[in-house]
């Protein structure tokens, strides 16, 4: 378990109960959009505004921020609405710019969680300031990248420091944006459990009717809050406009949320991870059997000179068991990938065997 000095990330005026919600455009693109779209999510009772004044873009040619100028329009959203306000930093100019605009929280994006040396840059710009720092999820799903990120914000003496998850890209065409992989921010807070997580719905989904679902899955696995895109007409955004709500889309969408509690008793729970740990045990017997039979599978190749790699037969097996999974009302990619494991071991051990 990693150990990083945290204190919690408290705002005046900021209920500390689940969720916190950070909302607004993906990039300050106007004074007026930026202002028309802080008023109307003030008006929802939203507390933090978040927008883009750099954005870092896959390709050139398109919109990459409006720069330090729109800084000055963050401002008058804190100065008119009383919000706090929060932009993404790729760069320690980029801090030293928003230090002195008096910008309440800033996030690192996933293109630069993916270096080192620029957290590292921005990480020693931040040093001996008091400021809530998120850190989102590199672009590819890589945890120890993700908490080396956050250790070295920790090294610089930043304690307020939090987690957004923004699922991880993929090559092949999915029906997300970004693959969720939920089961890597359930290792981050098995890692570091006083870790506050977000979740980032709209890049996650890359579109607008996926967000809704997805903020009901963060909430449904313990996030601690959302960082959601919202604009004021966002079918003309100058980026991501697919995946962006209006305000009156996201108040009904967090109208809707059912936030179920962390700290419910678990007396009545109790029978039932009972039979849990029966059907671990049970499985860790059944493993155990099936690595023997291996191994004995292990000395007659050795015996007979055969390799161990029979690809047919692995083939047979991974075919098999997705279809069995699937009727089972299991998925099958994860049966796949629970025998893969498997099969992996199982070879591992032959090895031993075959080399002795």
């Amino acid at each position: 378990m990693e150990q990083l000095d945290l204190l919690p990330i408290e705002l005046e005026g900021v209920s500390q109960e689940r969720p916190l919600i950070i909302a607004g455009p993906c990039s300050a693109e106007t004074e007026e959009q930026v202002m028309t779209t802080a008023r109307a999510l003030a008006d929802k009772g939203i507390k933090i505004f978040r927008a883009g004044i750099w954005k870092p873009r896959t390709k050139p040619g398109g919109f990459e921020g409006i720069g330090v100028e729109g800084l000055s329009w963050l401002k008058e959203v804190k100065k008119e609405t009383g919000m706090y306000v929060a932009t993404e930093v790729a760069t320690a100019k980029h801090v030293y710019e928003c230090l002195k605009a008096d910008v309440d929280i800033v996030w690192i994006g996933a293109r630069t969680t993916a270096n080192p040396f620029a957290v590292q840059e921005i990480a020693d710009a931040l040093k001996g300031v008091d400021i809530p720092v998120y850190v989102k999820n590199p672009v590819n799903p890589d945890l120890e990248l993700w908490i080396g990120a956050l250790e070295r914000i920790n090294n610089a003496g930043l304690k307020r420091i939090g987690a957004i998850h923004r699922g991880f890209s993929s090559y092949d065409k999915k029906i997300y944006r970004n693959l969720p992989q939920w089961h890597i921010p359930i290792e981050l807070r098995r890692r570091i459990p006083n870790l506050p997580i977000l979740c980032d719905p709209s890049h996650i989904g890359g579109k607008r009717e996926l967000i809704a679902p997805l903020c009901q899955q963060a909430m449904d696995l313990g996030f601690d809050g959302l960082i959601i895109e919202s604009h004021c007409n966002p079918e003309c955004a100058w980026s991501d406009a697919a995946q962006q709500v209006t305000p009156d889309v996201l108040d009904y969408i967090l109208n809707l949320l059912v936030i179920r509690s962390e700290h419910q008793s678990t007396e009545n729970l109790n029978e039932l991870r009972r039979q849990i740990d029966e059907c671990d045990n049970e499985l860790m017997d059944i493993l155990a059997k099936r690595m023997r039979v291996c191994r004995e599978i292990g000395t007659f190749k050795k015996e007979h000179n055969m390799t161990i790699l029979q690809t047919g037969r692995y083939n047979e097996i991974l075919d098999k068991r997705g279809a069995q999974g699937s009727l089972c009302g299991m998925d099958p990619d994860f049966i796949k990938q629970v025998f893969e494991l498997i099969h992996e071991e199982s070879v591992r051990q032959q090895m031993e065997i075959i080399n002795k």
